[in-house]
């Protein structure tokens, strides 16, 4: 029996629902979700394995035109994205009429490899709209094969997810047939701390964090977690931990649960905060927190 790999690539401008669509593919809470734009920050791998295939999927920052030096990281994940590619997803949603980089545009409508733009969140609009939709669309991205779905209700994504296999190359599998990822546990431990702050705290605090995880020891019974919450100035210090602790009380608590929840275990987790000033602008600190450009 003939066996499909390769790697399909999601991208697409802020808060259309990429990481939606990842976890709706892996079946696994890969991707932190909030409402929030640049809530995906890295390039996050999600394997799915067949007996005769593996996607390797691939979600990716949120177009955006970067303002500072960990932006410019970002967009660099984007576009190694277009360079190992075998399948291209270009993800829109219902009313959306551009991409916030023309540069982009260009690389996906000049794209070699097998395109599919997908238009997300129809359950938020009409069939006028999404016959609009379709019709700019194709005229848009003429080289792509266009999919109406809804990520969040799991609507034409099995039969998306068809469409990708069928289109995958012959090939081995690029890794062994039981893993999810290719982040540590670190990394989710990391993200779920940092999605409780962007759902918790407004305007620049959560753009203004990164987490650290220091320690990770795993028992039989228990996983014990050190997280350092870095923030550019003390004043947002200050707000990260609120009167008497309380804000980064709760930050912590919620995490934890959601931390239970992936790694099936109890967890002990301790956060405190730290000031890192102008972490967002110093490459030094990017590369150690994984951002550097390749």
């Amino acid at each position: 029996m003939a066996h499909k790999a390769g790697f399909v690539n999601i991208i697409g401008n802020p808060n259309v629902g990429k990481s939606t669509l990842m976890n709706a593919f892996v079946g696994e809470r890969l991707s932190i979700i909030t409402s929030k734009a640049q809530t995906t920050r890295h390039r996050i791998l999600g394997i799915v394995n067949g007996e005769d295939f593996q996607v390797i999927l691939s979600d990716t920052p949120g177009i955006i035109k970067p303002a500072y030096e960990l932006q410019e990281s970002m967009m660099e994940f984007v576009r190694s994205a277009f360079e190992d590619a075998d399948v291209l997803l270009y993800l829109v949603e219902l009313g959306e009429k551009d991409i916030k980089d023309e540069a982009f545009l260009k690389k996906i409508t000049g794209a070699t490899i097998p395109v599919l733009l997908l238009i997300n969140k129809i359950d938020r609009g009409d069939e006028n709209q999404l016959a609009e939709a379709l019709e700019l669309w194709s005229t848009k991205v003429p080289n792509a094969e266009i999919f109406a779905i809804s990520a969040l209700e799991n609507f034409g994504v099995e039969q998306v997810f068809k469409r990708i296999v069928e289109l995958l190359p012959d090939s081995p599998p690029f890794y062994p047939k039981d893993q999810l990822t290719d982040k540590p546990e670190r990394f989710f431990v990391n993200e779920i701390i940092r999605e409780k702050i962007l759902l918790h705290y407004k305007k620049e605090i959560p753009y203004s964090v990164e987490i650290d995880t220091e320690e990770f020891f795993e028992d039989d019974n228990i996983i014990r977690i050190r997280s350092v919450i870095m923030v550019e100035r003390e004043t947002q210090k200050g707000i990260i931990i609120g009167h008497k602790g309380a804000a980064l009380k709760r930050v912590g608590v919620e995490a934890r649960k959601d931390l239970e929840a992936f790694f099936g275990k109890q967890i002990h987790l301790v956060t405190y905060v730290k000031v890192n000033r102008n972490w967002r602008s110093n490459k030094s600190q990017l590369r150690r927190f994984g951002y550097d450009k390749k």
